[in-house]
């Protein structure tokens, strides 16, 4: 299996990617390509100790870098040799299986679109988020793709979220909620309000609506909102985790004992730490788009590349897009008509 890497994406430069490139051929058996600047890949390396590039590990020059401030689809178009867009491309031509990116996110969507096209049925694909949860994790989308959706969006969100937990978490029948402002489903807005009746026609487990507190408690396997919504909690739980983090440190370092309590308690700590880093799931998929694309967070570390690359290759030996495309073609019918119904609704 070839996994093509944005060997230049991210915050940190090539490093982080180079080492998890180098990680994932040795522990998981496979076929890394590098994609990027050849003589910036090999002087890394050369820096690593490898005066040729390793066994199972290659590289693909690509010149070019999208511009973090850049509007994305113009860069793409322009920058025909981007990284990411050499990326997506190997994917089309199948000659990688899937590709990981931690460049610009905005970018590693229109790449996909624009290199792999959407899944047939699918209308829009969104960012499927893995989300710490005191019960394990759930998954959250949209994260950000689309800011503003219609019901059908939401009812393919779900479809393709349950999958995603069917493969990659073994869930058989991952429960499905819809984000909102009270558990009744009369609440909500106009879009949580024509989605939810139709929620029980497609085949999901839906539990109903969920409150943003119900979040992180794990009680939901997969969380359904539009980008505009889903990334703002994202960014939320983001910040909240970091302040309460500073918070507490800057509390017990006022208190002697709570020192010696904060030592007592260091296993549990990094335990909990362990638990919410978003780096043990490397990444989000960008699901709904014809191949497999994993986006990575800007500041993944080499840990976090590795882990993105793992997520990749279960995708791929798990036929996660052949899943969603045959769950696609069997609600078309479904689909067709609750669009129909929901066109009546609106005029």
């Amino acid at each position: 299996m070839k996994i093509a890497l944005d060997a230049l994406g991210g915050d940190f430069g090539a490093r982080p990617n180079v080492l998890g490139a180098l990680q994932a051929v040795k522990k998981l058996n496979l076929d890394v390509i590098l994609v990027g600047d050849e003589n910036v890949l090999r002087q890394e390396l050369r820096e690593l100790g490898y005066a040729d590039v390793p066994a199972h590990l290659s590289i693909v020059h690509a010149p070019e870098t999208i511009d973090m401030g850049a509007e994305p689809a113009k860069e793409c178009r322009q920058k025909k040799n981007a990284s990411i867009i050499v990326c997506a491309d190997l994917v089309h031509k199948k000659e990688a299986d899937a590709f990981v990116s931690a460049g610009h996110s905005g970018a590693a969507m229109v790449a996909a679109l624009f290199g792999l096209g959407r899944i047939k049925g699918v209308q829009r694909p969104a960012i499927a988020t893995p989300m710490p949860t005191y019960k394990g994790v759930s998954l959250l989308l949209d994260g950000g793709a689309n800011a503003d959706c219609k019901p059908i969006h939401l009812l393919q969100f779900a479809v393709m979220g349950s999958a995603y937990m069917q493969k990659v978490f073994d869930i058989p029948a991952p429960s499905v909620g819809i984000l909102s402002i009270g558990e009744e489903e009369t609440k909500g807005n106009m879009l949580v309000k024509h989605t939810v009746p139709h929620m029980r026609d497609i085949g999901v487990n839906f539990k109903g609506t969920i409150e943003g507190r119900d979040v992180n408690t794990g009680d939901t396997d997969v969380i359904v909102c539009d980008g505009f919504v889903g990334n703002i909690v994202l960014k939320m739980a983001e910040g909240l985790a970091k302040t309460m983090i500073a918070m507490i440190k800057r509390e017990v370092k006022k208190r002697p004992l709570a020192m010696l309590g904060a030592l007592l308690s260091k296993g549990a700590f990094k335990a909990v730490k362990a638990h919410t880093n978003p780096d043990c799931y490397g990444g989000a998929p960008l699901v709904g788009v014809n191949g497999v694309a994993i986006i990575s967070h800007g500041k993944s570390n080499d840990f976090a590349i590795f882990n993105a690359l793992k997520t990749a290759a279960r995708l791929v030996d798990k036929n996660f897009i052949g899943d969603i495309a045959a769950k696609m073609a069997a609600l078309k019918p479904t689909f067709d008509k609750l669009e129909q119904e929901m066109h009546q609704e609106n005029h």
